[in-house]
């Protein structure tokens, strides 16, 4: 699709003191469109060890033990957003932590076009905890989100982890239009 390479990045918690790191969690997120031009994420709120919050974020998750990154990126969307999706390229990787729980995050990101919509198989967790709903929002509505949201530590974390990716995936988009 793209002759850019994929984005690097490494970001640091500035949040939370770091005290050590006992684990690292492999994930796999996209940035999925429409052929309207629509984007999909996910909206959060949250009571949890990061405080009260209310976050956007991009579908995905934990990799499962069996499973590739393009396996685990098309069974997220399934299950978060009921999303059947081609994989359009790869957008690049981010390398983050969360202090708090002393979790070292390896964020895959992959830009996908939505093919059709389904019913969501969200988890108890994420219905329950998360109260995790579906956003539809343009490119600028969406970077206007991750500024309104980013007013708590782990908003913030987020932010400054998906909005770079964000950005990416409209250069990308914008060069295969």
């Amino acid at each position: 699709m793209t002759d850019e390479k994929e984005l690097d990045l490494y970001l640091e918690d500035d949040e939370w003191p770091f005290e050590y790191t006992d684990h690292d969690r492999l994930i796999a997120r996209a940035i999925v469109v429409d052929e309207e031009g629509v984007f999909y994420f996910n909206r959060a709120i949250r009571d949890d060890d990061f405080g009260i919050t209310e976050l956007i974020e991009t579908a995905g998750g934990g990799v499962e033990a069996d499973e590739d990154l393009f396996t685990a990126v098309k069974r997220e969307l399934m299950e978060e957003l009921g999303a059947d999706v081609e994989v359009l390229c790869k957008i690049g990787t981010v390398n983050d932590y969360y202090n708090l729980i002393h979790r070292h995050n390896i964020n895959h990101y992959f830009l996908c076009k939505a093919k059709s919509f389904t019913a969501k198989h969200l988890t108890e967790h994420e219905i329950v905890d998360f109260h995790l709903a579906t956003l539809k929002l343009s490119y600028d509505e969406a970077l206007k989100e991750y500024e309104r949201c980013s007013n708590t530590g782990l908003g913030r974390l987020i932010a400054n982890r998906e909005i770079p990716i964000l950005k990416r995936a409209g250069e990308i988009l914008a060069d295969i239009n």
